[in-house]
């Protein structure tokens, strides 16, 4: 059975994922460093470090005495900064991160990677999936800097495996939201424009579950490099998904059945390395 880290290290930790992290870790009883460019105060942990994610020594600092690392520092989406300070910065983080992780000596490492490494979401023209539900193998099509990073980013996590012998696993979240009804915003968003939700599936994921998926990332008895997705097993919409994708995606080749409101990704990855299923699903 895999020992539970007794601190773990949480990037990006003033974020929704990071917030609902610590909320998890709280519960747990385990201690957290938390990493972040600015201090918003209030934040349910013992220490924090203000910095970047991306500088060597500010990482090392807040890497001290951490047993796991939960990664979900990033611009979340490519029109945040240019191309440049997008992928550079994400992919800088992630290296740096990892890096410090296992000249550490810290042995399990989760990173927030992204559905929009498939390409879609963030594509200038409309992409489609080669088939689905959508899995970890699937052949990815990225036109844009942020998807790019994320795709990168797995690659890093991926080597630093083999680099440091750690384990690491590469999350791909969906459409993320919680109790701020950001999601319920979202599925009025997608129900007004379908094609919209058509770049992203139509799925997404409390940032709860995320929380959860994340942990259990860095706890589970797993070895290796894994890449995830985690979504909830239904979409945000009230139409059957096999009609919307008759419509959005026509020419993408149905693998299995997709019955009433079933989201059109294989979810059985996270539940076989992970043991996840979302908890907290939207009617």
């Amino acid at each position: 059975m895999t020992e539970l880290p007794r601190r773990v290290l949480v990037t990006g930790v003033a974020g929704s994922v990071g917030q609902a992290t610590l909320d998890l870790l709280a519960r747990r009883q385990v201690a957290v460093t938390g990493l972040d460019l600015r201090d918003p105060g209030g934040l349910p942990l013992d220490r924090l470090v203000v910095g970047s994610a991306g500088d060597p020594e500010t990482v090392r600092r807040a890497m001290k005495g951490a047993e796991a690392v939960i990664h979900l520092a990033a611009l979340p989406a490519p029109v945040l900064g240019t191309p440049e300070e997008v992928f550079c910065g994400n992919t800088r983080g992630t290296f740096v991160v990892l890096e410090e992780a296992g000249r550490a000596g810290v042995r399990r490492a989760a990173i927030a990677s992204s559905m929009s490494a498939l390409g879609l979401a963030w594509s200038g023209r409309t992409l489609h999936p080669a088939y689905v539900p959508v899995d970890e193998n699937i052949p990815l099509q990225v036109e844009d800097p942020y998807g790019l990073s994320k795709q990168a980013d797995e690659l890093t996590a991926a080597m630093m495996s083999r680099r440091h012998g750690m384990t690491t696993v590469a999350l791909r979240f969906p459409r993320l939201g919680g109790v701020d009804d950001k999601l319920r915003h979202t599925a009025e968003e997608w129900a007004a424009d379908r094609a919209a939700g058509a770049r992203e599936l139509w799925s997404y994921l409390d940032v709860r579950d995320a929380a959860r998926a994340a942990w259990l990332a860095v706890t589970r008895p797993i070895e290796g490099h894994h890449v995830v997705t985690v979504a909830a097993p239904n979409t945000l919409m009230s139409e059957p998904t096999e009609e919307l994708l008759a419509v959005f995606h026509p020419d993408s080749e149905l693998r299995a059945p997709l019955p009433d409101r079933a989201v059109p990704v294989d979810l059985r990855a996270a539940e076989r390395v992970l043991g996840f299923t979302a908890r907290h699903v939207l009617p």
